[in-house]
């Protein structure tokens, strides 16, 4: 199978410094999220907000390696990283960070799930 080839500059070079974080940090979070962002753009992850209301507790933080859809209403507090939120998810969620901000943030992502 091929590999896709990403024309989004941010996207690659996010990719690439998650890589050389998690080498540097000997944090394989950091990978598992290059390699999901690696993927091609028909099998990106995409998670509504209704999906993020069900399987999360109050306080998490959460990183999603695609994109956060407005669908839904959230009902506790949640912090939230993703590479890209649509414009009614970013309407209805108050803390949302970048993955890149995230990864300042958390060098280890000891504390942070993923949700696909």
């Amino acid at each position: 199978m091929k590999k896709a080839k990403h024309t989004n500059e941010q996207l690659k070079n996010l990719i690439l410094d998650l890589k050389v974080h998690s080498h540097k940090e000997k944090s394989p979070f950091w990978k598992v999220i290059a390699k999901e962002l690696e993927k091609p753009t028909r099998r990106k992850r995409t998670v509504n907000i209704s999906k993020l209301n069900k399987v999360t507790k109050k306080g998490e933080t959460i990183v999603v390696p695609g994109k956060v859809l407005g669908n839904g209403e959230l009902n506790h507090e949640l912090t939230i990283a993703a590479f890209h939120f649509s414009e009614t998810a970013k309407n209805k969620l108050k803390n949302t960070l970048t993955i890149r901000e995230l990864l300042k943030k958390d060098q280890k992502g000891k504390n942070t799930r993923i949700i696909c």
